[in-house]
C-alpha cells in the first residue's frame, strides 16, 4: 500500500496546540495513514517526545519530524546548534526523517561541515522547498543539491507541490528537475484568494497533482498537508488518505 502520512498542521495550529500531537495519533491510525508528521512549531510547552514516539509506534505508524529551522543561517553559515537540537528531538521521537529547509546557502557557505554532519547523523535529513525566497526558489536548491552530489553525498528532498507557487516557480519544471532527489512529497492545492495564496485540499478531479506524482517513483511516501476540516475529522482524514493512496 502506498504510504500516506498526515502532517499535524493539517488540523490547524489552534487545535494541535490545544490537544497536543498525542491526541491525533489514534485518529490518524484509524484513518488508515502510515504515519504522522510532527510539527515542532505547533508545540505548546515542553514535550515528552519518547512517550509520543512510543505511542506512534504502538499504533503501527512512523514519524517524520518537521522543524522550522534552516540549514544555513542569515550569515550563510551552517546552523549546527539548531540542527543539533532538532536532530536530538527527532531521535527522541524515533523519527524516520528530520525535515528542514535550505536557508541562506551561498558559494561562501561551509558545505563540508554540513556534509560531515549529515553523513554521520542518526536520522536522515530531508530538505524541503519552503515558501521563503531563500528556500523556495529552484536555482539555489538545484545548486545546493548538485554540489552535495559532487561531494559524494546525495541529499534527499521533501517536495512540496504547493510551496513553489509562493516564489512563482512552475511545479512541473521543479518536479522534472528534482525528481532524482525526491524521497517524500507534501501534497496540497493552492488557490488565489483576495490577493493571497492559500493552501486548499486536493480533489479527485484535479489533474495537476497526479501529473507531478508521475515524475517520482511509484508508491513514494506522501503527506496530507492541506486543511482537514469537518465535524468528523477521522472520516475526513480517511477520505483524503484513500485519495492520495490511489496515485
Amino acid at each position: 500500500m502506498t504510504p500516506v502520512l498526515v502532517a499535524a498542521s493539517a488540523y490547524g495550529a489552534d487545535l494541535v496546540r490545544r490537544v497536543g500531537h498525542a491526541d491525533l495519533v489514534h485518529m490518524v491510525a484509524n484513518a488508515g495513514a502510515a504515519g504522522l508528521e510532527i510539527r515542532r512549531e505547533l508545540f505548546d510547552g515542553p514535550q515528552d517526545l519518547p512517550a509520543l514516539g512510543a505511542l506512534i509506534a504502538q499504533h503501527g505508524l512512523f514519524a517524520v519530524y518537521s522543524a522550522p529551522f534552516e540549514l544555513f543561517g542569515a550569515d550563510g553559515r551552517f546552523d549546527r546548534a539548531r540542527i543539533d537540537l532538532a536532530m536530538d528531538e527527532a531521535g527522541q521521537v524515533g523519527a524516520r526523517y528530520l525535515k528542514v529547509s535550505l536557508g541562506h546557502f551561498s558559494a561562501a557557505s561551509d558545505l563540508q561541515s554540513l556534509l560531515r554532519y549529515v553523513a554521520q547523523a542518526p536520522v536522515e535529513v530531508l530538505l524541503e522547498n519552503d515558501q521563503t525566497p531563500q528556500g523556495g526558489r529552484l536555482e539555489p536548491i538545484v545548486s545546493f543539491l548538485s554540489l552535495c552530489t559532487g561531494n559524494g553525498y546525495t541529499f534527499g528532498l521533501t517536495f512540496d507541490i504547493g510551496n513553489w507557487h509562493w516564489n512563482g516557480v512552475d511545479p512541473d519544471l521543479a518536479a522534472r528537475t528534482l525528481a532524482p532527489y525526491v524521497r517524500y512529497v507534501h501534497c496540497k492545492g493552492v488557490r488565489h484568494e483576495r490577493g493571497k495564496l492559500r493552501a486548499v485540499p486536493l480533489e479527485a478531479q484535479d489533474t495537476d497533482w497526479p501529473a507531478l506524482m508521475a515524475y517520482f517513483p511509484q508508491g513514494i511516501q506522501r503527506a496530507i498537508e492541506f486543511p482537514l476540516v469537518g465535524s468528523d475529522l477521522e472520516q475526513v482524514t480517511r477520505r483524503y488518505v484513500a485519495l492520495l493512496a490511489t496515485v
